[in-house]
């Protein structure tokens, strides 16, 4: 009844989120032909910050890998699953209008019922994280590409243990809060100062979006498993802060 509970409260969020996520990786593959053809147009004589992005998302657009990386990975992917990851992580426990009273007096602890709910939500980034991201290996040959199956996994799991800490924040938001908006606009505002902080340092490789996307494997230096490690460690503390806040409440 839990799981089911859970599915039901989020599977508008799961299934759109499915949606534009296959959309967009497949659009980013097709693209790739006519971005080829834009490369000798990009001018060399543009100065100043904004020049300095188009001469890199140029030069990383010459290699089908770096385009890919570049354009899904590090900027499509990582800010819609991050969007997704912060809807999915709202789970509304608090509301008076989703039935709060009611689910807190389910025959079950309250531990249980935040494990579930957490444990659905978690289910659906993943699926999130990685089925669109292996839509590009199959698509690839279409344009007369190849982007290799390991590299898409391991960038997909960067996606999502980075994620889930955008996830567990929104979730120990509603535990906090008892309405929807706040944490939705709370969350989504931590997740653009750190992006917005990210395009003025460079995009940083042990930034949690340079986790994300998974820059340093992309620069050939592994994984970055420093940043995963402390990327699920500080999921993890956000998720039992919202178990703590949910089991010493009064209702």
């Amino acid at each position: 009844m839990l799981w089911t509970k859970a599915w039901l409260e989020t599977r508008w969020r799961f299934l759109i989120g499915l949606g534009l996520l296959l959309f967009s990786a497949a659009g980013t593959v097709l693209q790739y032909p006519m971005v080829l053809k834009l490369i000798p147009l990009v001018p060399a004589n543009v100065g100043g910050m904004v020049g300095e992005r188009i001469r890199e998302a140029a030069e990383l657009a010459r290699t089908y890998h770096g385009f890919i990386w570049s354009k899904w990975f590090r900027e499509n992917a990582s800010h819609s699953a991050t969007f997704f990851a912060v809807l999915l992580g709202m789970a509304g426990l608090l509301s008076p209008s989703r039935g709060a009273l009611f689910t807190l007096s389910m025959p079950v602890t309250r531990q249980r019922l935040l494990g579930v709910r957490a444990a659905a939500g978690l289910a659906e980034l993943f699926i999130l994280a990685f089925i669109p991201s292996l839509l590009i290996p199959f698509l690839s040959p279409a344009v007369g590409e190849s982007f290799g199956l390991a590299s898409t996994l391991i960038y997909s799991f960067c996606l999502f243990v980075a994620c889930s800490v955008f996830f567990s924040f929104a979730f120990l938001l509603s535990t906090v809060f008892d309405d929807i908006w706040r944490p939705l606009l709370i969350a989504l505002g931590v997740a653009f100062a750190l992006a917005l902080v990210d395009q003025i340092l460079d995009f940083p490789a042990h930034s949690l979006f340079g986790v994300m996307s998974g820059a340093t494997y992309f620069r050939g230096g592994g994984l970055p498993w420093g940043g995963l490690l402390v990327s699920a460690a500080v999921s993890a503390l956000l998720y039992y802060g919202a178990v703590a806040n949910i089991a010493r409440r009064d209702f």
